[in-house]
């Protein structure tokens, strides 16, 4: 199993959270300092930032390689839309780094929202 920190559509609640149907939630996290969310319309991007109070809210899953490879495609990776990435996570889940998906392409023209996703 891998550790998946998730912070928008995935998350419960979200269009894309059937895709994470059948595996483990661990609960809600935050990010170590070190990264923020952009709009791009739909769903969020996050990003690395150097402000260092900038830290992102979402959720931990355990996931299976199957459920991984699956997000992996839904997340554009083939296409360089995200890279799958070890984050830190903050108290309680600091004790080791989880994955997650980080945007790789411009931010021209998109806002900037923090934390948290759905603002």
């Amino acid at each position: 199993m891998t550790r998946v920190f998730v912070y928008g559509t995935l998350k419960r609640g979200g269009g894309n959270h059937g895709y994470l149907a059948g595996q483990r939630f661990l609960g809600e996290a935050c990010t170590l300092p070190g990264y923020t969310l952009f709009s791009l319309g739909d769903f969020p991007g996050m990003v690395r930032s150097t402000g260092q109070d900038h830290q992102v809210i979402g959720e931990l899953w355990a996931v299976d390689r199957t459920c991984l490879a699956t997000l992996d495609e839904l997340e554009g990776l083939a296409e360089g839309l995200y890279e799958r990435v070890s984050i830190g996570l903050a108290a309680p889940f600091a004790d080791s780094p989880a994955e997650s998906y980080l945007y790789l392409r411009s931010l021209e023209g998109h806002r900037a929202l923090g934390s948290l996703w759905p603002e």
